[in-house]
């Protein structure tokens, strides 16, 4: 038999087993599906249940089956999106709904999981411990900031190196801060939560004016910051997150004077006060999420907006491992829109131990993080920043964190004329945080 004549013939064998071959029925699906479940073997009814879609069948069961599989799998963000896809079908099977809360809690939308869980039976609501209001997390956190720079920059010569001669220099050298902070957050609605926060720090600075010798005075800073932030879901993921920060202070400022050539300096309070509008919104799909949040803030008596955009990945479709990067954008009536800072964060499951860290880089001046919770309204400018942080749960009400905080601070030494500056040095220094706190969930 010719060469060519026989690979015919094995083609169209093979087209026409192909098209010989069954489709499979809605009977045969839910046959097939029902054993894998039974059997346990997720990986196989994940790999069957898209051959069943691929022929244009599904049905309720077959996403409810295909949810557990991931949810077994511990891909609690994948098996999500099938178990919504049931609830849309039939949202009357009390296991149903079970699965779906934990899947949104353990994918990290607890307030997603509120709001399905108002429309839950009476008794997995009790087994949940669901309450349509209730105070659901307070926190207390301290910490201490020093810089080890310190009397290396004290005893420096600046004062030279910006040739103050018999002009007034002047530089205010950060010593070290602690700070306490307590949170407050309280479920107002089903898929609406409010958190509060009151952050109180005292910081002390070194005054150190050069003019014709050298003088110092210890500067005190007393700052108060109250943060405020709801966080609810539109429609079915689209999640809202607006926040006010306020923060406000006082500190005595030693000023120069001049009397017939006799210096002399005096005390002279000063009060401050910092706002921040932020409003940010995002939004989940698989294995990533997405967002753009928008402030609006004055601080020391500078307007300006500041943008940013994010993707959290979530490789493993669950919390175990996770990152962030992340892009911000500043504008100001001077300069207009311009990118101002990149950074990445990321979190990872150690056991029970959990860790987070984050990494910014770029112009920190001004800076606001996400949400506002955290900004750098500090007198200098920053360009790199590192944060790690460690939480220990203990049971399943409590959690300790520890956090180091590692930043490059730019500040400037000042040289006045007749009070108007005509020169000015930067100096450097490293500023370190540690922190500790407890957290207690209700």
């Amino acid at each position: 038999m010719p060469k060519r004549t026989l690979i015919t013939i094995i083609l169209l064998l093979f087209l026409f087993a192909a098209s010989a071959q069954k489709k499979l029925n809605y009977l045969e699906a839910d046959k097939k599906s029902h054993e894998l479940f039974n059997q346990q073997k997720w990986h196989e009814l994940i790999e069957f249940s898209g051959e069943v879609r691929s022929q244009g069948i599904d049905f309720f069961y077959l996403q409810a089956r295909t949810g557990i599989a991931y949810y077994n799998l511990k891909k609690y963000r994948k098996a999500t999106g099938w178990f919504l896809k049931a609830w849309e079908n039939d949202q009357s099977f009390e296991w149903l709904q079970e699965y779906l809360y934990y899947s949104l809690v353990y994918s990290g939308r607890s307030i997603e999981a509120t709001k399905y869980a108002a429309n839950f039976t009476n008794n997995l609501k009790s087994k949940i411990g669901f309450s349509y209001s209730k105070i659901t997390r307070f926190a207390a956190e301290g910490g201490f900031s020093f810089n080890p720079d310190f009397e290396e920059l004290t005893n420096g010569s600046l004062g030279d190196e910006a040739n103050v001669g018999d002009d007034y220099g002047e530089a205010f050298y950060l010593e070290n801060y602690n700070f306490e902070s307590f949170d407050l957050s309280h479920q107002i609605l089903p898929g609406f939560n409010l958190f509060h926060n009151i952050t109180i720090l005292s910081s002390n600075r070194e005054q150190q004016v050069d003019w014709g010798e050298r003088f110092t005075f210890p500067i005190k800073i007393r700052q108060y910051q109250y943060f405020i932030n709801p966080s609810f879901v539109l429609g079915r993921k689209i999640y809202v997150s607006p926040s006010l920060s306020v923060v406000w202070g006082n500190f005595d400022l030693f000023m120069g004077a001049n009397s017939n050539s006799i210096k002399y300096f005096y005390s002279s309070p000063q009060n401050f006060s910092d706002i921040i509008f932020s409003t940010s919104v995002w939004s989940h799909f698989g294995n990533f999420s997405s967002g753009a949040e928008i402030n609006l803030a004055n601080i020391y008596n500078k307007s300006f907006t500041q943008l940013s955009a994010w993707v959290t990945v979530y490789p493993f479709s669950n919390t175990s491992f996770y990152f962030t990067p992340r892009v911000y954008f500043k504008s100001d009536s001077e300069t207009g829109l311009n990118y101002n800072t990149f950074g990445i964060a990321g979190g990872a499951q150690l056991g029970p131990v959990h860790f987070n860290g984050q990494y910014l880089v770029g112009d920190m001046k001004n800076f606001i993080e996400a949400a506002g919770y955290v900004i750098s309204n500090f007198p200098g400018t920053s360009d790199s920043k590192f944060t790690g942080s460690l939480y220990f749960p203990q049971g399943k009400k409590y959690q300790f964190v520890v956090r180091y905080i590692n930043q490059e601070v730019t500040e400037t030494y000042r040289v006045y004329s007749s009070d108007v500056e005509i020169n000015s040095v930067n100096y450097n220094f490293i500023k370190h945080t540690i922190t500790g706190g407890i957290s207690w969930k209700f």
